[in-house]
C-alpha cells in the first residue's frame, strides 16, 4: 500500500503540473505513460492498423471503469453486440452482468458498406440515443469503436468533418470522456481522416510489427494537449486479462541496496568475495559449457532456501527434472525446497514467444511468487528470443526491475570459448553487473582443471587470483591456494 501511495502522489503531482483533469485508465502501465490517464471530458483517438489492439484497449478502459463505479457506453460500428460480449469473455470481462447492473450499455450499429448517405441525413438521431443512455445509466465515458466506418456514410470530406465535429461537440457538451478508434496504417496516406488527429485532445498510435519472426505490439502517444507524457514507443502484450505495458518512466535509477551479505553456499567462495554476495545486486557467472556455472548457481540457491529465502530459477536451457537430477550428482538436492514452496523453477523455450511476452510472464511470476533472489540460466540463450538487441533489452529491464524491488539477480552466461568477452548483446553488460565470476578450464595430459576468478565485485575487497575447483559428490570444493 505504501508503494501505491507513492505512485498516486506522483500522479497527483503530475496532474497538478499539467492543470487538466484526468481519468485513470486502470490499464497496467498506461497511466504511467499518460501521466495519470485520459483527459477527462475530452476526446482521445486510438489509431492503428487492424489487429493492433485498439478495441481491446478501449473496451478494457470502459470495463474497468464500470467495475469501479463509473458507467460507460460502448458504441460499435464494426461488430455485433453479441460478438462483443463473446470476445470480452476471453479476457474475463462479463459485459452482460454489467449491463444488468446498469453499469454498461452496449450499442451496435451495423453499416452496409454499399450505403452512402447524402441530403439532409445527419447524426442527430444517434446523438439522441446516446443522450438517453447517458441519462439512464449516468455514464461519464463513451467508446465509439470504428469511427472511420461511420464517416464512410457521408459523401465528401467536408461533410464527414462537419458531422464528426458535431458529434465531438455533442459529447463534449455532455462532459463525456470519449475514446474513438480508427484504422490508420503508419506510412500510408491517411490524409482523408487526418482531421481526427487535430480534433482529438490525445492521440495514441498502436502498431504491430514482425522482425526476425518475432511479433511485437507497440504503443506511442503522438500528442496530449495540456499534459506531458512518455513520448517513446512502449511495447505491450495482450494477456488473458487485458493489456500490459512496462514503460521505462523513471529518469533516475533508484535502487534499494540491502546492507547484509548472503552466502554463495560455499565458504571458500564467500571468503574470496569478501563475505559473500551483496544482497539486492546483480551477479554474473560466466564461462564456457561444462565449466560449472549451473553448479555454482544451484549451490547459492540451495543455501538461500535453507536460510528461509525464496528463489525463482528461470531455466531457458533445461527442464526442471533434468536440472534437479543433474544437481543430485554433486550432492545438491533442491526437491525439499520445492516442496516447501521456497524454490520455484520456470523452464521455458526462448523461441516460444517474443521478448515482451517473456518479460511480462517473468514479471508476473515475480509478482506472484515474491522471491528474494532470481536466477536466469542462461542469459546467453535470450538471443534466441529475438536477436542480440532484444536479449540486451530483456536483460537490462529485468535487472532494473529486480534491483528496484531489492531482488538479488544471478545471471548465467555461457561463453562460446574461454576467452570471449562477457557480452550478451554486442554492447556488453559488464557495466550494469555488480559482481562477475569467470569460470574456465584447461586440460593437462591426465585431467581437466576448472578455474574460478572473481573479476569484479563492487564495494568489496575480493580475491584477484585464479583458484582451481572440483565438482564432487559433496558439492563444490575450491582450492584456497591461488594458481
Amino acid at each position: 500500500m505504501e508503494g501505491q501511495g507513492k505512485k498516486n502522489n506522483r500522479r497527483s503531482t503530475q496532474q497538478a503540473a499539467t492543470g487538466i483533469r484526468k481519468v485513470p485508465t486502470q490499464i497496467h502501465g498506461l497511466d504511467d505513460i499518460l501521466y495519470g490517464g485520459f483527459p477527462a471530458g475530452r476526446t482521445t483517438l486510438l489509431s492503428g492498423a487492424p489487429g493492433t489492439g485498439k478495441t481491446v484497449l478501449a473496451l478494457e478502459f470502459l470495463y474497468r471503469g464500470a467495475v469501479s463505479g463509473n458507467p460507460g457506453i460502448f458504441l460499435t460500428f464494426e461488430e455485433t453486440v453479441e460478438a462483443l460480449r463473446e470476445n470480452a469473455l476471453t479476457l474475463g470481462y462479463d459485459l452482460a452482468y454489467l449491463e444488468e447492473q446498469g453499469a454498461l450499455s452496449l450499442l451496435g450499429v451495423q453499416v452496409d458498406p454499399d450505403v452512402l448517405l447524402s441530403g439532409d441525413f445527419n447524426l442527430k438521431a444517434l446523438f439522441a440515443i446516446i443522450g438517453g443512455k447517458v441519462k439512464t445509466i449516468g455514464a461519464d465515458r463513451i467508446v465509439i469503436d470504428g469511427i472511420d466506418i461511420l464517416m464512410r456514410l457521408f459523401r465528401g470530406s467536408r461533410r464527414q468533418q462537419s458531422e464528426i465535429f458535431a458529434m465531438h461537440k455533442c459529447l463534449r457538451d455532455q462532459r463525456l470522456t470519449t475514446i474513438l478508434t480508427a484504422k490508420n496504417i503508419k506510412g500510408q496516406d491517411s490524409s482523408q481522416y487526418s482531421f481526427l488527429d487535430f480534433m482529438a485532445d490525445c492521440v495514441i498510435y498502436l502498431d504491430h510489427r514482425v522482425k526476425e519472426q518475432v511479433s511485437t505490439k507497440r504503443l506511442q502517444v503522438i500528442k496530449y494537449r495540456g499534459s506531458g507524457y512518455v513520448s517513446n514507443e512502449c511495447p505491450f502484450v495482450i494477456m488473458t486479462d487485458g493489456i500490459y505495458l512496462l514503460p521505462v518512466t523513471q529518469i533516475t535509477m533508484s535502487y534499494r541496496l540491502k546492507p547484509q551479505r548472503i552466502s554463495s553456499g560455499n565458504p571458500s567462495l564467500d571468503a574470496f568475495l569478501g563475505g559473500g554476495y551483496q544482497a539486492g545486486t546483480c551477479i554474473l557467472i560466466s564461462g564456457p559449457a561444462g565449466s560449472g556455472k549451473t553448479s555454482v548457481a544451484c549451490t547459492f540457491a540451495c543455501a538461500a532456501c535453507k536460510e528461509g529465502h525464496k528463489v525463482l530459477y528461470v531455466n531457458y536451457e533445461e527442464s526442471q527434472e533434468g536440472m534437479l537430477i543433474g544437481m543430485l550428482s554433486i550432492g545438491i538436492d533442491l526437491r525439499p525446497a520445492i516442496e516447501d514452496s521456497a524454490f520455484q523453477v520456470v523452464s521455458i523455450m526462448p523461441e516460444s514467444m517474443g521478448t515482451e511476452e517473456h518479460l511480462f510472464h517473468l514479471m508476473m511470476t515475480i509478482k506472484r511468487f515474491e522471491p528474494e533472489h532470481l536466477v536466469i540460466d542462461a542469459v546467453s540463450a535470450c538471443e534466441r528470443i529475438g536477436g542480440k538487441l532484444a536479449a540486451f533489452d530483456f536483460v537490462v529491464r529485468i535487472i532494473d526491475a529486480c534491483k528496484t524491488k531489492g531482488i538479488t539477480v544471478l545471471l548465467i552466461n555461457q561463453l562460446s570459448n574461454a576467452t570471449q568477452e562477457h557480452d550478451v548483446s554486442g554492447m556488453g553488460i559488464s557495466s550494469i553487473i555488480d559482481t562477475i565470476i569467470k569460470l574456465d578450464y584447461k586440460f593437462t595430459d591426465s585431467e581437466m582443471i576448472r578455474n574460478l576468478l572473481v573479476m569484479k565485485s563492487r564495494g568489496t575487497r575480493h580475491s584477484h587470483k585464479f583458484h582451481s575447483f572440483v565438482l564432487t559428490d559433496q558439492g563444490i570444493r575450491i582450492d584456497a591456494a591461488a594458481i
